[in-house]
This record gives structure tokens, C-alpha cells and sequence, in this order.
């Protein structure tokens, strides 16, 4: 068995002073890690019966795409604002490090869709609390929001309003 925490690094003060980033490129790089990691995910939610997996911006895309794949699903990307060229809706959120927006097509998600919401790590949750509303807003039916990574003393998980938190590592 993989151990994927050992795959992944601390960088200390990036991007600013004081915010301990998880650096998952060591994973990415490693084929045995990335594969398993991607089982790992699948295997917490190949059974939820999801209809479109949304990817958050950027890191959500490397799981969210394969996970789409697997699930045999659609794939809708959460981007920054201004990123996206056809009409979108749009949410602001607080970082632990500053604010931000979010931003999709506003013809992404169907009413009574299922979705899965992937990335790889939750921390405060705003970016994550952003992306529920937007779907929401939308009419999509949130089954879960699947992480890889959790750092659980900054309890994002209280901002996904009632929907299953899945994460693989904790810190």
C-alpha cells in the first residue's frame, strides 16, 4: 500500500506568511501514488449514483476528471472569475489569505442533477461553501464533496451547509 501523506509536502509560508501549503505535486509525480489515490477517491463514491462531477479550480480538475471518467459522469469546472466564455453565475467567497470569486456556466447543471464537488483540499471551506451555492442556485442536488486532503483544525467542513464532507487525509 501507497502511504499518500508521504507523497505530499509542507511549504511553509506560501503563500504568505503563516499558511503552512500542502504541496501535492510529489503525489501527482509518483504513477503508484496518483493511481491510487484516484482508486482511493472512486472507491469512497462510486455508489452515490452522481450525475456531473465538479472539478474546483485548478487543483479539483486533476481528480475531478478521471473521478467523471470512472463514474461515467459529466465534468464541470469551477473557474475564477473571468474565466469562462459563455454566460455564468457567479459567487464571492473569504480565503484564509484574502477574497476571491468563483464562477461557472450558468447552463452547467440541470435542476435534480446529482453532483459530486472534488478538490483537493478543504481548509476554511469558503471556496468550497461558494461552489454549493452556485450549484444550488442552479438546481443541482449536492450528494458530496470529496476532498483529498482536510486540515481539520480550520473546520471547513461547518461551511457545506448539510452536505457529506469525504476526505482521504486528514491533518
Amino acid at each position: 500500500m501507497t502511504d499518500l501523506a508521504s507523497k505530499i509536502r509542507a511549504i511553509p509560508d506560501f503563500p504568505i506568511p503563516g499558511i503552512l501549503f500542502r504541496d501535492i505535486t510529489p503525489l501527482l509525480a509518483d504513477p503508484v501514488a496518483f493511481r491510487t489515490t484516484v482508486d482511493q477517491l472512486h472507491d469512497r463514491v462510486r455508489d452515490l449514483r452522481i450525475d456531473v462531477v465538479v472539478g474546483m479550480e485548478s487543483r479539483g480538475f486533476i481528480f475531478a476528471a478521471p473521478l467523471a471518467y470512472l463514474l461515467g459522469a459529466g465534468l464541470v469546472p469551477i473557474r475564477k472569475l473571468g474565466k469562462l466564455p459563455a454566460e455564468t453565475v457567479s459567487a464571492e467567497y473569504d480565503l484564509e489569505y484574502g477574497k476571491n470569486s468563483v464562477e461557472m456556466h450558468r447552463d452547467a447543471i440541470s435542476a435534480g442533477q446529482r453532483v459530486l464537488v472534488v478538490d483537493d483540499l478543504i481548509a476554511t471551506g469558503g471556496t468550497v461553501e461558494a461552489t454549493l451555492s452556485l450549484i444550488r442556485r442552479l438546481g443541482g442536488e449536492v450528494v458530496a464533496c470529496l476532498f483529498l486532503i482536510e486540515l481539520q483544525e480550520l473546520n471547513g467542513r461547518s461551511r457545506v451547509d448539510g452536505a457529506r464532507v469525504i476526505s482521504l487525509l486528514p491533518y
